[in-house]
């Protein structure tokens, strides 16, 4: 999915879109190390559900989009990943375009219910290409952070769902379904939306942090920044629009997360695994474990 955002120079230009860039907080003595508990991963753990996403492509005509065996496989894939790490997961159906869609849904037990902290990634691609960074990538940092909570047996204060959505790449259709059926309580409980959207573009220089536009800096905002402060890695602050955090930020969820940018391939069949910097995906995972286990230890009143 394509995200709302601007990059120095050319690309801002050529796309016709303005971004705020936001200066790196300095690390301070007061700022809290993380904690010794919070894993990292290494690009051999991050890697092969990249790999297993082009292998779905590579067999069922170069593409996982909605409505075809691809995407349909690559749901099968992070749902069995899932269900042997010991989550609970369900599918939950919709119709786009004659076809019917999948999103995924996966709740670790624990955590208090009405506190929930929501992770999640479009999995489908568009037609023209296997989509291995958009968003492949994004969908094998969620998966990968699943599987470290599950790896860590994780007790959160916060109740953790993720969350892998279909037909975003028609028009957000997936989150979109998924947001529409919540009751006014549901989306109460939902305390913020974590999204990732292209999480391992080669060359990238800074990362992309969701500045939720209705509520300010959430939370979720302030632990990314914090995190890449600390490791001395630039940060740019980008609205809410543009990618799967619309469908939440629309109805009123707090929202966060983060991309590494627009992809040279973006659309195209030579997004394919040669597309990912293995070591950009790798960090952004790690920063989605660190800022996810932060804010599942403590829950934020009301």
């Amino acid at each position: 999915m394509t995200l709302r955002r601007s990059l120095p120079g050319l690309v801002a230009g050529a796309l016709g879109i303005s971004l705020t860039l936001s200066a790196v907080p300095a690390a301070t003595a007061s700022a809290k190390a993380q904690a010794p508990t919070t894993p990292t991963v290494s690009e051999q753990q991050v890697m092969p559900h990249l790999r297993a996403l082009q292998r779905i492509a590579d067999r069922n005509g170069g593409n996982r989009a909605h409505g075809t065996q691809g995407y349909a496989d690559s749901v099968a894939y992070v749902k069995s990943a899932l269900d042997r790490a010991g989550f609970r997961t369900k599918l939950v159906p919709f119709t786009y375009n004659g076809a019917t869609g999948n999103n995924l849904i996966a709740d670790w037990p624990g955590g208090d219910p009405d506190h929930v902290l929501l992770t999640g990634a479009h999995l489908d691609s568009v037609k023209e290409s296997p989509g291995i960074n958009d968003n492949g990538s994004g969908s094998a940092a969620v998966l990968a952070t699943a599987l470290q909570v599950a790896k860590s047996r994780l007790t959160p204060e916060r109740h953790l769902r993720f969350a892998w959505w279909g037909a975003e790449e028609p028009g957000l259709i997936g989150s979109a379904d998924y947001v529409g059926k919540l009751s006014g309580a549901e989306r109460r409980r939902i305390d913020v939306y974590l999204n990732f959207d292209q999480a391992g573009s080669k060359n990238t220089q800074q990362w992309l942090v969701v500045h939720d536009d209705e509520h300010g800096e959430t939370e979720a905002q302030q632990a990314f920044e914090s995190w890449f402060a600390e490791r001395n890695i630039p940060t740019f602050d980008i609205g809410v629009g543009g990618s799967d955090h619309e469908s939440f930020g629309n109805a009123g969820i707090p929202s966060s997360g983060f991309s590494t940018g627009i992809s040279d391939c973006i659309h195209e069949a030579c997004d394919n695994l040669a597309n990912v910097e293995p070591k950009t995906e790798t960090t952004s995972t790690d920063a989605l474990i660190g800022v996810l286990w932060k804010l599942a230890a403590t829950i934020a009143r009301r």
